[in-house]
């Protein structure tokens, strides 16, 4: 028996179908029903190849004592996060405000109906009560009660939260004095702390703190001394190191798992998120392209990109949003298990290498009869550097184990879209993880970008290709009656566009008009969709931009403004960022001015919570340091490969007489340079002089 998600398009959702517990998706006639029949909403957020929220969907969700208290007492609302980020930001802040800062996926809030405003929320509830919480039916019948018997205290406690929400949505003005390149220093020296710590517990990619602690690296404060700049350098290395030689990386498939659940980078969580492997591919791209040419760098970039075209690009050209971190080892076995795609146990490599084999691979990587994971084996590398040609003849074996082809031969390997169809293909191999394949703007995004970037430094044509493939299909399929919408289902569009879709899409166009020889397409493109955020999402009053449009945010209880970093980076960093360069590409100086106005809403964030944002230090360096060069096609070509992260690029077929190019500071032009050795001697100090 199958309840109202079994039509939903997301994945997350139809995984919860067939629950007792008789979902609704949020909708206004769900709201409309818990506010007629008096019953608190109870609302569950998660994702896809979210592991605990596939846990408590196989407990708690699947109880039948739970299933019929809830559907007596609660109405019961499932949410993609995925689909709608702006939801769940609000009551995932209202989740840290509950419990001091702490938050995650599920996340479970209890909401009054009249309202929508929480009064209750938590993560994980286990069925019965273990490692140190309530089960799930007594908090259920604990809050019931509250609700129904403590009115005054209710109210309270709501009026409280909405007060908070509104005000973290108002944000303060700036009342402090500190010139902008204090700031910048503040900025670039917490986010370099931030990556440097050496605290035990979880170790996330962190992408928008290393890239501003990259940035950071072209200074030398007055005070600091050189070797400032140096120590950053080496932090900036080492997190590269961590990504592209740790075990969060898949050494034989390629691409990078979300995060590892020890300090060391050795075991990952295993699921594969688009949005990681954006970022991390264009870090590490950054990292080479200032100087850090480290070969495992451009092996994790070139196997993540076999990765995204074999496992995760549809054939119209976009990317799939992620993998889960569960798979099974056969089709009897009732529930998948963690990691079981990516793990070797020692009797598995003695039987598939000779002794020989065996014996290099444990030189080069952390294999042991033991393992270091449930006694079986993550590959981790030991080294840095180049691997040898036996070494990646070994890994070829490992990947042919797995997925029953060579890498040459397996150009394309479909994905299993649900349970039943990772337990009825008839694999070569092993049984793959689910892969959710919707299509999601923000995070295809990023892919681009990184790609773009890519493209950029190792001149790999295919990189290119696949980032221009994407970018059409958003272009030809995402708009509808003239509005830019975010997801994409089998080829049908589905939600209006939220901030991070239009900021992170506008990024991506102008990361490829620099890689791409057809520039004025690209710029075009961006300048089009920058009108339609600037029209339907910008805070005239405020200053940033909203997270929804004011005609897709009447179910919400606030309209927020991102600025807190992530996972990804916040929507209105790279949103004031996007409005520097198309000032420098257009000389259009009402971007300037918009660009201006955000980074004054959100200096009071900055000044005083400088570990939340650290991409809107990225976008006052963008406006500080702004940089124009003009030159021909010839001359760009030489320079993008550099680490400019500051400079847009303006290809011209005519330029004064003797010189090789124009280089422009904000709002004034230096005198033409007349080698490339002084246009590069005038880019580097331009990109330093704020």
């Amino acid at each position: 028996m199958t309840n109202r998600l079994a039509q939903a398009k997301s994945l997350y959702l139809r995984k919860h179908s067939e629950n007792p517990i008789d979902w609704w998706s949020w909708c206004d006639e769900a709201l409309l029903t818990a506010k007629t029949q008096n019953k608190p909403i109870f609302l569950s957020i998660g994702y896809s190849s979210c592991h605990w929220c596939t846990v408590m969907e196989g407990e708690a969700f699947s109880d039948l004592a739970i299933a019929e208290y809830m559907n007596a007492n609660f109405l019961p609302i499932k949410v993609d996060r995925e689909e709608r980020p702006d939801i769940d930001s609000i009551y995932m802040q209202s989740l840290q405000m509950m419990s001091n800062g702490q938050g995650g996926w599920p996340l479970n809030v209890f909401l009054s109906p009249e309202d929508l405003v929480p009064f209750y929320a938590g993560t994980y509830f286990p069925v019965e009560p273990r490692f140190g919480r309530p089960g799930f039916l007594q908090v259920l019948q604990a809050l019931r009660r509250y609700y129904d018997t403590e009115k005054d205290d209710l109210r309270q406690r709501k009026a409280v939260i909405l007060e908070s929400l509104l005000s973290s949505a108002v944000l303060q003005l700036d009342d402090a004095t500190a010139q902008d390149n204090e700031l910048l220093r503040q900025g670039w020296e917490t986010s370099t702390v931030i990556i440097t710590s050496d605290q035990q517990g979880n170790r996330f990619p962190m992408i928008p703190y290393a890239e501003l602690a990259l940035r950071g690296t072209r200074f030398t404060f007055s005070d600091a001394g050189e070797e400032s700049r140096y120590n950053g350098k080496q932090v900036c290395t080492q997190r590269g190191l961590d990504l592209a030689l740790g075990g969060i990386f898949d050494h034989v498939g390629g691409g990078f798992h979300r995060y590892t659940v020890d300090s060391t980078w050795t075991v990952p969580h295993f699921e594969k998120m688009l949005y990681d492997n954006g970022q991390i591919v264009e870090y590490l791209a950054s990292l080479w392209s200032a100087g850090v040419q480290e070969r495992a760098f451009e092996r994790a970039i070139a196997l993540t990109v076999k990765w995204l075209s074999r496992e995760m690009t549809a054939p119209e050209g976009y990317f799939y949003a992620a993998q889960d971190a569960d798979s099974f080892t056969t089709a009897a076995q009732a529930e998948p298990e963690e990691g079981a795609f990516y793990i070797w146990s020692y009797k598995e490599l003695q039987e598939l290498l000779t002794a020989l084999e065996l014996t290099e691979l444990q030189q080069h990587f952390s294999v042991t009869p033991n393992g270091n994971f449930e006694g079986n084996n993550v590959l981790q590398r030991r080294y840095a550097g180049e691997l040898s040609d036996t070494l990646e003849d070994i890994l070829e074996k490992l990947f042919v184990a797995r997925y029953g082809a060579t890498s040459n031969e397996l150009k394309t390997f479909p994905p299993a879209r649900n349970n039943h169809e990772a337990k009825t293909v008839n694999w070569l191999e092993r049984i793959p993880a689910v892969t959710d394949t919707k299509m999601i703007v923000a995070w295809n995004s990023l892919m681009i970008s990184g790609l773009a970037v890519a493209y950029k430094v190792f001149q790999q044509p295919d990189y290119l290709e696949l980032a221009t493939r994407a970018a059409k299909f958003i272009l030809d399929n995402q708009f509808v009656d003239g509005r830019f919408h975010r997801l994409n289902y089998q080829l049908s569009p589905s939600v209006l566009a939220q901030s991070e879709d239009y900021a992170f899409f506008i990024k991506a166009l102008l990361d490829l008009q620099v890689s791409s020889p057809n520039q004025t397409f690209w710029l075009e493109k961006a300048i089009a969709l920058q009108d339609e955020f600037d029209e339907f999402l910008l805070s005239v009053e405020l200053g940033g931009y909203y997270n929804t449009s004011k005609d897709a945010s009447q179910d919400l209880i606030v309209r927020e403004r991102s600025y807190v970093d992530n996972a990804t980076p916040s929507a209105n960093g790279i949103a004031i960022a996007n409005l520097v360069r198309l000032a420098l590409l257009t000389d259009n100086l009402h971007y300037l001015d918009l660009a201006e106005q955000g980074l004054k809403a959100f200096r009071a964030v900055m000044s005083r919570s400088p570990q939340a944002c650290p991409s809107l230090f990225a976008a006052l360096d963008w406006y500080r340091n702004s940089t124009l060069i003009r030159t021909t096609t010839e001359q760009i070509n030489v320079l993008i490969p550099k680490y400019l992260p500051t400079a847009v690029f303006s290809s011209v077929s005519k330029l004064p007489e003797r010189s090789v190019g124009l280089v422009c500071q904000g709002l004034k032009c230096l005198p033409a340079a007349e080698s490339i050795e002084q246009l590069l001697q005038q880019v580097q100090q331009s990109q330093t002089r704020g």
